[in-house]
């Protein structure tokens, strides 16, 4: 009889031990489903928050081989020559130093920095080295002559490379310009290849050529 309950309590005593791990494990069970669901739903939050970043880049920069010519910081930089207007811009890039000296014999230095929204097709260096110094000297002493040459390269109005791609637009001399091309290769008259385009000043879209233009 004695025996009989002895074993009784320990039944009892090992229930009573058992039954509060059981629900404690129970418990941290139910805890683990719940919590799976949490961490899934962040990884996907994770996943969407960072889609907008994979969005491609936009196109609207500096292009073309001469573009590796322009300083990398000051004032002859592209983030330099955007905070400029566009004569002023031009003079701090040392590739169109020449123009610079064209247009302030001409005297059109607050003309094209006073305009607004404007396209200037700046020849560089090179390209004015392609015309016979005899011919150039001639030109940069005659201030008419000059002046329709240098506005014959102005557009007034700001041109992006896609309007590049068949375009035909009258220029500030009262000529046309006809541009053909895409990507980042263009020509303008046949002739004149841009060699950096899409650069930014102040006031001006800017595409440097490797050849002047001349009026028809």
């Amino acid at each position: 009889m004695n025996s009989m309950k002895i074993r009784r309590t320990a039944i009892a005593v090992a229930a009573a031990t058992l039954l509060p791990l059981s629900l404690a494990a129970c418990s941290d069970s139910g805890g683990d489903t719940k919590a799976a669901p949490t961490a899934a739903a962040g990884d996907e939050a994770k996943t969407q928050t960072s889609t907008p970043s994979e969005a491609p880049m936009t196109d609207d920069q500096p292009f073309g081989p001469a573009c590796a010519g322009v300083p990398k910081e000051g004032a002859g930089s592209f983030d330099g020559m955007a905070k400029d207007p566009v004569a002023t811009a031009a003079s701090n890039n040392p590739a169109l130093s020449t123009l610079v000296t064209a247009v302030k014999k001409a005297g059109l230095v607050d003309t094209l920095n006073n305009a607004e929204n404007i396209t200037v097709f700046a020849p560089t260096n090179d390209a004015f080295a392609k015309i016979p110094k005899a011919d150039l000297d001639k030109v940069l002493a005659d201030k008419a002559t000059l002046t329709k040459i240098l506005t014959y390269h102005v557009v007034g109005q700001k041109l992006t490379p896609k309007q590049l791609e068949n375009g035909s637009f009258e220029t500030l001399q009262k000529g046309v310009i006809t541009t053909k091309g895409s990507g980042e290769d263009y020509t303008v008259n046949d002739t004149s290849k841009v060699v950096c385009g899409n650069v930014k000043t102040a006031n001006a879209n800017v595409y440097i050529v490797d050849t002047v233009l001349m009026p028809k």
